[in-house]
């Protein structure tokens, strides 16, 4: 059962917010060398653009990478050894073998052509250098763009230095062009103060602000967010005071490097000019990791004189004052902080003497995420839930470090426990099994607490889903012990679920059946946590069609998708309709089986379950086989795109590999070899997201 992640599309570059300025020469020379060298750093200091640069010529390159240009952000990781990890969630894998990810992400890469970015990688580089050598030597149709302050330093690395913006020198310019550091600024100004009008007269002041800020990107737009509050003579004058007074070292952190003084002296301006709590507010967002929303900046940084009352209008300001970057989004604006903004916050922070409790605030937030997402998963807020949850899943993961740091091991085994629905359906196996791991083996030997039971019941749902049968055994039989050691019926009854799924993934499917067949049609069973019974009677359902026994599966998919409706919940559901749909042509009816497989497919893909996806499409396929032998070829093609996300097809599961090649037989000899294979050619080079949908729009009786 498991599942998955958002299908492959071409890429995952995200679209430009503010306009992209200059640069001409550099993208120039990157379009040859990212052609040419296979790895190309560039570096230069914060600030200077290196991030921008990048993804511009990634998406200039596009077309010399059909595979796709695909970004991964590593400034949120803390240690090498999730690099690799890194990669697999920005490729959007959804291997669930027990596989190194860095095995499985050079195995998918083998026969790819695309450009990987590796954004800011100062912080990992000889990780980065060692991880892009063995990436580079397995997948030969791969290139590499990084972007770091200094040279990874590896074989064959391309280094090219990033410089800031050309500036003009003040003075009478006889009507040659504006610098790009000139123009920059006025694009920022008039975005910032669209009501201040800037003319040519202006000239000699822009030019003189942007030399004193040595053309770097950032701290021009930090200037230029300063519009609105002080007319340009005045900020040019104050900026000339602060060069005066201020030095690179300023504020309670480190010396900067002789090239970050421009920079750093602007972002202490801008904090200086920052009233009190604005201030307050900067240090303490340091301690998100990635973005953050409204209620999370409320609930983790108010305090003290800040209430969190007043956080809505101070990101605000912050924004307009670029210090904080953000986005719109479903749930309503979200925050984020450019890496060299948030260090001087970070820095500011512990000089507050704050950061430990800051990061103890965070870590209970995303805690409290966790324990709301178990609860209101299993109803009708699981697309909702999806997006939160990836979205937040930087800060989750700082959360989880922070939990497991601490001597008291009910915090990890709780979150870990928690975000069972993360690991489990939403395809985060590895890092589920990576994090429950390490919680697990925090805990004390003979730990009889309800957080560890839920801990270890997590642990065999993600190492079933990821076929690991040791381990899944190994986690029942711990389970079985505790629950009874427990002795509530919630606890016995999730013990008995996990046995049952085990037994029903494994092929044992007449053992599940006298496990939980009865047990499941009461529906006190597993009724104080809806996730136990829906999986007990989804595993019920899967060992039934396993056994053919058309009858009782329908019975109990009945129920199940009888009480997921009432709840609103669709995962389940979808389930409940795909084994539906399988009975249907158990008993010959292609028709029931395109209805209920067309419902299950729509409910799969919005949850991005892509096994559940893959699934559903052979059996969308096996409906169609006798009636239009050419539709079904195209969508075999589609589902072997979808499988191939996985590394291996039908997920090595052997019941899903017998029933595809009983689908792909007839098929074929209906069709003979040449025109099944275009029909599922013709399938497998659509993108999925395009293939999904023309599958959706098909007329079903």
């Amino acid at each position: 059962m498991g599942n998955s992640r958002q299908g492959q599309q071409a890429g995952n570059l995200p679209s430009e917010a503010t306009s992209f300025v200059g640069r001409e020469a550099e993208l120039s020379a990157m379009g040859d060398l990212l052609l040419t060298d296979r790895l190309v750093t560039l570096t230069g200091v914060g600030g200077v653009g290196k991030t921008r640069l990048a993804q511009r010529a990634g998406a200039e390159a596009r077309a010399a990478f059909p595979d796709g240009v695909w970004l991964v952000e590593l400034s949120p990781l803390k240690d090498v050894a999730s690099l690799p990890l890194a990669v697999y969630e920005a490729l959007r894998l959804a291997d669930q073998s027990t596989r190194p990810a860095v095995e499985v992400v050079t195995g998918w890469l083998s026969d790819k052509r695309l450009l990987l970015i590796l954004d800011c990688c100062e912080h990992l580089a000889a990780g980065c250098a060692d991880f892009a050598q063995q990436l580079l030597a397995a997948a030969p149709g791969v290139h590499i763009l990084a972007s770091s302050r200094c040279p990874l330093r590896a074989p064959d690395e391309c280094v090219v230095s990033v410089p800031p913006l050309p500036v003009t020198v003040a003075g009478p310019r006889h009507g040659a062009a504006p610098a790009d550091a000139e123009v920059l600024f006025r694009e920022r100004a008039a975005a910032a103060a669209p009501r201040t009008v800037l003319t040519e007269q202006d000239g000699a002041a822009i030019a003189d602000i942007c030399t004193r800020l040595e053309g770097i990107p950032l701290a021009i737009e930090l200037a230029a967010a300063r519009l609105p509050e002080m007319p340009l003579d005045q900020l040019r004058q104050r900026l000339h005071t602060r060069f005066e007074t201020l030095t690179a070292g300023d504020g309670p952190g480190r010396q900067g490097e002789p090239r970050h003084q421009a920079l750093r002296t602007t972002i202490g301006w801008s904090h200086e000019l920052c009233a009190p709590l604005e201030r307050l507010l900067w240090a303490r967002l340091s301690a998100f990791a990635g973005g953050f929303e409204e209620e999370a900046v409320a609930w983790v940084c108010s305090g003290g004189p800040l209430d969190s009352d007043r956080t809505a209008g101070l990101l605000s300001s912050l924004a307009d004052k670029s210090v904080l970057q953000q986005t719109e989004t479903p749930r309503g604006t979200r925050y984020w902080m450019l890496d060299t903004v948030r260090e001087f916050g970070q820095e500011w922070l512990c000089g507050l003497g704050e950061e430990r409790r800051l990061h103890r605030r965070h870590r209970d937030y995303y805690r409290w995420l966790a324990r709301t997402g178990h609860r209101e998963w299993p109803a009708a807020q699981q697309v909702a839930w999806y997006d939160r949850s990836t979205a937040e899943y930087a800060n989750l993961r700082a959360a989880l470090e922070c939990c497991l740091a601490d001597p008291d091991p009910r915090y990890a085994l709780e979150m870990t426990g928690d975000l069972w629905f993360f690991w489990f359906c939403y395809g985060f196996q590895r890092e589920g099994r990576h994090y429950l791991g390490r919680a697990l083996d925090k805990a004390p030997i003979g730990d009889r607490s309800p957080e560890r039971f839920w801990a270890l019941w997590a642990c065999g749902m993600v190492a079933i889903a990821q076929g690991d049968r040791e381990v899944a055994a190994v986690m029942d039989s711990a389970c079985a012990v505790l629950a009874d050691r427990l002795g509530d019926p919630t606890t016995a009854a999730g013990a008995a679920t996990l046995k049952g799924a085990r037994y029903a993934a494994n092929g044992r499917s007449d053992e599940a059946v006298a496990l939980l067949g009865a047990a499941v049609r009461s529906p006190a069973f597993g009724a104080d946590v809806p996730t136990v019974r829906f999986m007990a009677l989804c595993s019920v359902t899967i060992a039934y069609l396993n056994l053919r026994a058309f009858a009782p599966l329908t019975t109990t998919a009945d129920i199940l998708r009888r009480e997921c409706e009432q709840v609103g919940e669709q995962w389940y559901r979808a389930y409940a309709l795909y084994c539906l749909s399988a009975a249907a042509m158990g008993t010959g009816d292609p028709a029931a089986a395109l209805r209920h497989g067309t419902e299950a497919l729509r409910m799969k893909w919005r949850l991005h379950d892509t096994l559940g996806t893959a699934m559903t499409l052979e059996t969308l396929a096996s409906a169609l086989a006798a009636a239009d032998p050419e539709q079904a070829a195209r969508l075999l093609g589609i589902a072997d795109n979808v499988w191939s996300s996985f590394g291996r097809a039908q997920a090595g599961i052997p019941g899903l590999i017998a029933a595809r090649q009983a689908c792909e037989r007839p098929v074929r000899a209906a069709l003979g070899d040449a025109s099944y294979e275009a029909a599922h050619s013709k399938g497998q080079e659509t993108d999925i997201d395009t293939g999904i949908a023309y599958v959706l729009s098909l007329e079903t009786p």
